[in-house]
């Protein structure tokens, strides 16, 4: 009797085991995660590939249980289509200039590395505006003679008026200008002080006032170009330095 109590007890148990065994979800149903493949997760009964897009890899987003790659995803400007930039793991169009590496500027939805410009005020002095863009100058001009050299005229603290020294200066610049026969540009110049607009206005009449006394001494004023650029070079900290910006130069065309 006591030996068939135990084996049915065993029976019972062996029963119960087969009946727990047979419970487990056919795939892709499941209780939990570990009724899934590896990497995957039971997500409301069924075993799917992710719960949300932080289980899936980078470029890649969670849809519907799956990780499905991303459109238009970048880790750098070399994953994109050529004219289009890495802007946030997106393969776009810049929109501005914070959209580009430093030291480029976005022009059309392209970042590059000429600096849009209007007017040649907009672009350092040894470029030109050509087509909205600031570029070095292609062709620089021969070197005049060695023994003709033309010398920049300094003005006084907000004046456009010549000084006596500078007559004197610019009556040698004119015998270097009938001598060499070329075309030059007269760059005006003023310090740092003032307002942008207030100093381009002062620079432009500063070498207006150098072609008119040129024109006074016989050169040609179609040789004779002005172009103000206000205190854009200007690099004085005191007034022995800002002397040096307060100036008319010429360059060679």
């Amino acid at each position: 009797m006591h030996t068939h109590r135990l084996w049915l007890l065993s029976f019972l148990v062996a029963t119960a085991a087969v009946a727990v065994a047979g419970c487990t979800p056919d795939y892709p149903s499941c209780e939990t995660d570990k009724d899934c493949h590896a990497k995957e997760f039971c997500v409301a009964r069924k075993c799917q590939q992710c719960r949300d897009s932080k289980d899936c890899p980078a470029g890649q987003s969670c849809n519907s249980g799956k990780c499905d790659a991303i459109p238009g995803y970048c880790r750098n400007k070399s994953d994109c289509p050529a004219g289009q930039e890495c802007i946030a793991n997106q393969c776009k169009a810049c929109a501005s200039n914070g959209d580009c590496p430093a030291g480029t500027y976005c022009v059309k939805g392209v970042c590059g590395s000429k600096k849009p410009c209007k007017s040649e005020n907009d672009c350092a002095q040894n470029e030109d505006c050509v087509e909205g863009l600031c570029v070095a100058a292609e062709h620089k001009p021969p070197p005049p003679p060695k023994e003709c050299k033309l010398e920049p005229v300094f003005f006084d603290f907000n004046e456009s008026a010549l000084t006596t020294e500078a007559t004197a200066r610019l009556a040698q610049d004119a015998d270097c200008l009938k001598k060499i026969g070329r075309a030059v540009t007269l760059v005006g110049h003023t310090d740092n002080r003032g307002t942008q607009e207030y100093n381009l206005a002062l620079s432009e009449r500063r070498a207006q006032s150098v072609r008119d006394h040129l024109g006074r001494l016989g050169i040609d004023g179609s040789k004779l170009t002005v172009l103000p650029r206000g205190a854009l070079d200007a690099k004085g900290s005191d007034e022995p330095s800002w002397a040096q910006d307060r100036r008319v130069d010429f360059k060679w065309r």
